[in-house]
C-alpha cells in the first residue's frame, strides 16, 4: 500500500492525472511506473489509488510517490498523447506535462 502523500525534497507534494480524451493507449506510462499507471479494459491509461484501484473518474489524481518521481516524469515526457499531467498540490500548477 502506498502512502497517501509523498513530499519532494523541496517540500512540495505532487499529484498526477491523465486526460483520457488524449490517451493513445500506448502504455508507456504503465511501463515506466506500473505502481502509478495501468491500462484498463477500454485500452486507456488511468492512475491508481493508494489501494492499487484504478481511479476512473474524469480528472482523478493520485499522489506521486517520491521514489517514483523520475519514472512519472519520464512517463509524462515520453507519452505520445501528451495526456499525463503532474502538478503541485498546493496551487495546482502543472510542473511536468503538456501544460507545464
Amino acid at each position: 500500500m502506498r502512502v497517501q502523500q509523498e513530499v519532494r525534497a523541496d517540500g512540495e507534494t505532487l499529484e498526477v492525472w491523465i486526460d483520457q480524451d488524449l490517451c493513445t493507449g500506448d502504455g508507456i506510462c504503465a511501463q515506466y511506473a506500473p505502481e502509478v499507471f495501468e491500462l484498463d479494459i477500454d485500452g486507456l491509461a488511468y492512475v491508481k489509488g493508494s489501494d492499487d484501484e484504478l481511479l476512473q473518474d474524469r480528472g482523478a489524481t493520485t499522489p506521486v510517490p517520491l521514489p517514483l518521481l523520475n519514472d512519472v516524469v519520464d512517463s509524462a515526457k515520453e507519452c505520445p498523447g501528451d495526456c499525463i499531467h503532474v502538478r503541485r498540490v498546493s496551487d495546482r500548477v502543472e510542473i511536468y506535462g503538456p501544460d507545464a
